[in-house]
């Protein structure tokens, strides 16, 4: 089972947001995610987490027998359980510390479940 993660188009809409307010760069090289974020001070994704610094990833499955895709952040605040993506196989996440934190996408065919883990630590922060 296999999936593809890469960051979300900077022309998409996420919660009031352009990606391309958010980061720039961002590429998914291996299980490592680079480029840059940009801090972000007001509109939606603000209101509901606080300011800080977002990243956007859309996620692709190369195989016809996964029924589920989940997708977290490991920590999250509130240890929120990773969630299953809705139909726009993209998610939206608040960085609060890119040497901790990693994304965690679990595919699952329902018999096999497979867990991958997307390094953060050489995302660069935009002052």
């Amino acid at each position: 089972m296999t999936h593809t993660v890469r960051a979300e188009d900077g022309g998409v809409d996420m919660w009031g947001t352009l990606v391309s307010s958010m980061q720039e760069n961002v590429t998914v090289e291996g299980n490592k995610i680079k480029g840059k974020l940009k801090p972000l001070s007001s509109g939606q994704l603000v209101t509901d987490w606080g300011e800080g610094y977002f990243l956007a990833l859309h996620y692709t499955s190369n195989d016809a027998t996964v029924s589920s895709i989940k997708v977290g952040l490991d920590p999250s605040a509130g240890g929120i359980e990773p969630q299953e993506l809705d139909p726009d196989m993209n998610s939206v996440m608040k960085i609060t510390d890119k040497s901790s934190q990693k994304i965690k996408v679990i595919s699952s065919n329902g018999a096999v479940t497979v867990t991958d883990t997307y390094d953060l630590s050489e995302l660069e922060l935009e002052e």
